[in-house]
């Protein structure tokens, strides 16, 4: 089963962030307290779908804001992609690349979380 973590100095705000931006929840996974680290719930992301991931704290300090890509960029489908950008930007996040459309692919969008990370989100053609 694919696996992909989030890393965070503040859980909490990271949590916060991402619950908003795709309505994800969190739970604390056992054995993981000294990391403070949750699984993700949602509905294409959890222990019974196809793909899972954990929200963890980070281990030093966060990369400098606007510094090159930091990791893998985790992509994930929105119903309206500029809809969720102006969420993203409103509640903690900053731009990346702001949304754009791709022929034959859809309407796509990358914010900064806050915590050091880029995420990406995406309309397919047809869907925004």
């Amino acid at each position: 089963m694919p696996h992909f973590e989030i890393h965070a100095a503040d859980v909490d705000a990271a949590k916060s962030f991402y619950g908003g931006l795709f309505g994800w929840a969190f739970e604390p996974m056992p054995g993981g307290e000294e990391i403070d680290y949750h699984l993700i719930e949602g509905d294409q992301i959890g222990m019974t779908k196809g793909v899972t991931g954990g929200l963890m704290r980070r281990h030093g300090d966060n990369p400098a804001a606007g510094s090159p890509v930091r990791g893998g960029t985790m992509t994930f489908e929105v119903q309206d992609c500029d809809e969720r950008y102006t969420w993203a930007l409103s509640n903690g996040g900053a731009e990346a690349l702001p949304p754009t459309d791709f022929p034959d692919i859809g309407r796509c969008a990358y914010v900064e979380d806050g915590q050091g990370n880029i995420v990406g989100m995406i309309a397919p053609e047809g869907d925004s």
